[in-house]
């Protein structure tokens, strides 16, 4: 039974407060439509693993090294493929509850403010323990 107008633009508005409120817990829900795309990557690189073993076997039979010297390499690539994770595409920005779209600061750029887990550990530390000396006194 098909939803009404009136409940598609419910479904609709539940899910853009969904990606406003917490995006990445939206996106996860979403990844189940990803697994049909995982499980075609696995079904092609087994198929191009099994083309590989056939030049392999092609290649021992008829005692052409190079041909199963191939066959190999197109195997462990099929594999290879098969099992790797796809890239994922990432979130250019999140939808408000009014409607709008809130775009998401570019990866590679600054935006000004640190945040408190930036830097390395060792220079995490050395502000923690000046932080408790200032706290302490000065000690």
């Amino acid at each position: 039974m098909p939803l009404s107008e009136h409940e598609q633009k419910m479904l609709e508005q539940m899910e853009r407060a969904l990606y406003a409120e917490d995006p990445k817990f939206a996106t996860q829900m979403k990844g189940s439509e990803r697994a049909g795309g995982n499980r075609r990557r696995v079904l092609i690189g087994v198929g191009i693993a099994i083309v590989g073993l056939a030049l392999v076997v092609v290649g021992v039979s008829t005692q052409q090294v190079v041909v199963g010297g191939i066959g190999f390499a197109v195997m462990v690539a099929g594999v290879a493929w098969a099992f790797t994770p796809a890239r994922t595409v990432r979130s250019l920005g999140a939808v408000a509850p009014d409607g709008s779209v809130r775009a998401r600061a570019p990866q590679g750029r600054k935006t000004g403010k640190r945040s408190p887990r930036s830097g390395s550990f060792m220079q995490r530390m050395e502000l923690r323990w000046e932080q408790r000396r200032r706290d302490q006194g000065g000690i």
